[in-house]
């Protein structure tokens, strides 16, 4: 009986120990999306991988062609190819306002899947 005791209190401490352990959990996505057409360069800069040099780019096509007409135009952009634009993909429009709010994180292991 005494070893039960000691079992049980043994698995209670480290499921109680485990509780406390930060979660390792990835976070949530980013939610929202950036109009390309309408987009500052601040606000293009939220998107994965899009740095301030990029972020010009795009407004220098933007200023020299007009607005986008859908959003894999983007790939017309220098700089911008194929995997680039899967990762941007779920976060631009050419319609509607702009609601992403917090820089988009990407790693190169997503890059390599795509």
């Amino acid at each position: 009986m005494f070893k039960n005791r000691r079992a049980t209190a043994s698995l209670l401490a480290l499921c109680l120990a485990l509780l406390a352990l930060p979660s390792f959990a990835a976070e949530a996505p980013a939610q929202g999306k950036v109009n390309v057409n309408t987009a500052t360069a601040e606000q293009l800069t939220l998107l994965p991988r899009v740095g301030p040099a990029l972020a010009e780019r795009i407004l220098d096509f933007r200023k020299e062609n007009g607005p986008f007409k859908k959003p894999e135009d983007l790939m017309l952009v220098r700089g911008i190819g194929q995997k680039s634009f899967e990762l941007l993909a779920p976060y631009v429009t050419t319609s509607g306002e702009t609601t992403l709010k917090a820089k988009v994180r990407s790693t190169r292991a997503a890059v390599a899947e795509g």
